[in-house]
């Protein structure tokens, strides 16, 4: 049988075991990944299951994702060490690389490819969905922290993706709410807010999700649907090479681009490689079926880097001195944060 590709379509599933009808979905040529949330979590145990289970529904690769950024956005808690909001590591610089390697070790341990980390807006003080999520209101003590960060996540396996390009923290308005208007001009933000992507992307920084946020001195298009911030900005002047996923279709943030399907056209249009669609099952369909099934060694190339590396089980990462010496300090740290 013909090994699927790895379509451009990311997914999600209602619960904590899969539906017929979810199987049948996830083994649509247009499906390429699923992402997982707290709903879909009960257990290590359980959660490894979905996951199996989710890659025998599918002919072919599989990307299987999750948010676990920590503190306010950990969708697995439960047997997983907590983890802190990473504003805390300004204080404890020394601790960044430890924490994007255990928490990249204990998804893969489970079966996770990828998370969505790390954030790498700058906290302006303005932005409550922000916040405490950025590393600093320093861009270059940001940039700093989320590199030490990435370089754990990578020594455990796991690619990273750098998010909101070309940053969201200088505005109050939430992107899942509405569409937020960012009116600072372009040299601001090149200086600013990009010099984490810069130096990340000069890393080798392996994906990247760009803002649901108008820039309108910059271009009329929310950045994700922008060929401007995605092929001239972030391909050309950054020279990033890797894969973008574009934020949620489902989000206030892209309403005004019209109908699901419309969305995803235009997000694949600009330069996205893959579309996410959550939290709206008939939405999913509807982009599933309307897209034209196609082909494409780069894209395809670029989504492969984002499946997990070699790691360890859970069962022999628990009993490992470096995963009890971590998970303690990282406990400790998100116990006082």
């Amino acid at each position: 049988m013909t090994k699927q590709a790895i379509g451009p379509v990311m997914i999600d599933v209602e619960g904590l075991t899969l539906t017929s009808l979810e199987q049948q979905k996830i083994n649509h040529p247009n499906t390429g990944a699923v992402i997982l949330f707290s709903r879909n979590y009960n257990s290590p145990e359980q959660i490894t299951k979905l996951i199996n289970h989710i890659r025998a529904a599918r002919e072919g690769d599989i990307l299987i994702a999750v948010d676990q950024e920590g503190g306010r956005v950990q969708r697995f808690q439960t047997g997983f060490t907590r983890l802190p909001p990473v504003a805390v590591f300004a204080k404890k610089p020394e601790l960044a690389e430890s924490a994007g390697w255990l928490m990249a070790a204990e998804l893969l341990a489970v079966g996770v490819d990828f998370s969505f980390a790390p954030v790498l807006d700058i906290d302006c003080g303005i932005s409550e969905i922000i916040a405490d999520r950025s590393f600093s209101q320093d861009h270059q003590l940001a940039a700093q922290l989320a590199s030490s960060f990435r370089k754990g996540m990578v020594s455990a396996g796991m690619a990273a993706t750098g998010k909101h390009f070309p940053g969201h923290g200088a505005i109050a308005l939430d992107s899942h709410l509405t569409l937020p208007v960012d009116n600072r001009d372009l040299q601001t933000i090149r200086e600013k807010d990009l010099q984490p992507f810069k130096q990340l992307i000069s890393e080798g920084l392996e994906a990247i999700m760009p803002a649901h946020v108008v820039y309108p001195q910059v271009d009329s298009l929310p950045a994700g649907f922008s060929k401007y911030w995605v092929q001239q900005i972030l391909r050309s002047e950054l020279n990033f090479n890797g894969t973008v996923f574009s934020d949620d279709l489902s989000m206030e943030g892209a309403v005004s681009m019209g109908d699901f399907s419309q969305r995803a056209i235009l997000a694949l249009e600009a330069g996205c490689d893959m579309v996410l669609v959550c939290n709206n099952p008939t939405a999913a369909d509807e982009v599933l079926a309307s897209l034209a099934v196609t082909q494409s060694d780069s894209r395809e190339q670029r989504l492969k880097t984002m499946l997990a590396k070699p790691h360890l089980s859970r069962e022999q990462l628990i009993k490992t001195d470096k995963w009890q010496q971590i998970s303690k300090q990282i406990s400790e740290l998100s116990a006082y944060a």
